[in-house]
């Protein structure tokens, strides 16, 4: 009972909240289908019961919160549901429609308490999240961009978006790094979360190091293994399709799934089913550009085997033209020789024939000059003081005159000096 006091009627807490549970329980007997997005799941393990976080957003901003409860058996069934229609589990960050009471307790207030959900709703409101994206990013001109830039010849430098205990990406690792033509692509990982919605800014912040870093790589790729529509969900996020699309890099995707494609996938320069897909892309680039270049390679080195064999030919022609001209060169040579032989030796005997006439007429004309010989025939060699007279104006009166005659010499004394004309 309430309390008065100085003219004033005061409640206790209890007696409020109670009034409050009964008022709510009185105007609220029926379940009522809720249309809200569901911000924690907050499962216990140990329980089994659910007390997820319901919460409106208007703008990206939150404008009602109210906590609930799911019970083990009925989150159980829900989930179960959940799998068969939407192939995925009941899990944080969908917008969902769901059947609850609504109740209230003094000691945990508010809450409503959700008996059933909707995963055909859920699935439409993801179908709406991509159609407004699609529509959004062809407004802007931009659904296109990121495939209409080159691809690279020989895509050997690969960033990679994904998580590193993914089986995904183990299974595309082992077909780019066991592949058996030895094809090297260098690969970086870049570790983000790929679901839930936590994962539209794990990637974008990824994509923005990556173009940060945009000339060491040729591409990039977002690898996740596979999942149904619901865990897709953030790939048909208008940001995250947005930055794919206006991405400087081509973006491939093997995000491992078979049904409807993603935003994320359409906007892509490639996109693949799965990761070993993915992968298998890859090294189609290599071959197709190793096996040009191998039959290239084998036609190079039939033409220049051939050239080869043909210029081998013509050096042994060559060769043997030269022989043959060498060896009558060498026959000419000797014919020349031998008469250049021949010729050498009339003209050294004409030579020493002519030297030795010349030689003869030298010796009978220095024997004719002999003083010898002169003497012999009357002529004398007359000598004054020593030197040979040749002149009158050499002598005085009584010089002694000394004159060689051919079996002796005669002494004599000048008496008297005649010279010629006087």
């Amino acid at each position: 009972m309430p309390e008065v006091v100085e003219n004033r009627t005061i409640f206790s807490l209890l007696e409020v909240t109670r009034s409050i549970q009964k008022t709510i329980a009185e105007r609220y007997k029926s379940l009522y289908w809720i249309k809200a997005e569901m911000n924690k799941l907050n499962h216990y393990s140990h329980s089994g019961h659910c007390y997820p976080e319901l919460v409106e957003k208007t703008e990206g901003k939150i404008v009602a919160e109210i906590r609930s409860i799911l019970w083990k058996a009925d989150y159980q069934r829900i989930n179960n549901h959940f799998l068969k229609i939407a192939q995925e589990p009941l899990r944080e960050g969908i917008t969902m429609l769901f059947q609850a009471s609504i109740s209230y307790d003094p000691m945990y207030g508010l809450s409503l308490r959700i008996v059933d959900i909707d995963p055909t709703f859920t699935l439409g409101e993801l179908e709406k999240e991509k159609l407004n994206s699609i529509n959004k990013l062809k407004q802007e001109g931009i659904f296109d961009a990121n495939k209409n830039l080159p691809f690279p010849t020989l895509p050997k430098r690969l960033a990679i978006i994904s998580v590193e205990t993914s089986k995904g990406l183990s299974d595309f690792y082992k077909i780019i790094n066991q592949n058996p033509w030895g094809y090297k692509i260098e690969q970086t990982l870049y570790p983000a979360l790929l679901q839930g919605d936590k994962s539209v800014p794990s990637i974008i912040r990824q994509l923005s190091i990556i173009a940060e870093r945009s000339e060491a790589y040729d591409a990039v790729a977002i690898i996740r293994g596979g999942g149904g529509e619901v865990g897709l969900s953030s790939y048909n996020n208008y940001l995250l399709a947005k930055a794919i699309a206006i991405f400087p890099l081509p973006v491939l995707t093997g995000i491992g799934h078979s049904t409807n494609l993603t935003v994320s996938e359409m906007v892509a320069y490639k996109n693949a089913i799965t990761p070993s897909e993915l992968a298998d892309f890859l090294i189609q680039k290599f071959h197709n550009f190793a096996i040009p270049l191998d039959q290239l390679t084998a036609r190079i080195l039939q033409n220049t085997t051939a050239i080869f064999k043909d210029e081998n030919e013509k050096l042994k022609a060559f060769a043997s033209t030269i022989k043959w001209s060498v060896q009558q060169s060498i026959r000419q040579s000797k014919i020349d020789l031998t008469a250049f032989e021949k010729d050498i030796k009339t003209n050294l005997t004409y030579i020493f024939r002519q030297k030795y006439t010349t030689l003869d007429h030298l010796e009978k004309i220095i024997q004719l000059a002999d003083p010898i010989r002169l003497l012999q025939k009357g002529f004398s060699i007359t000598k004054v003081n020593g030197e040979l007279l040749v002149s009158v104006d050499q002598i005085n009166e009584n010089d002694v005159l000394t004159t060689q005659v051919w079996d002796g010499e005669v002494s004599s004394v000048t008496q008297k000096i005649n010279k010629n004309g006087k």
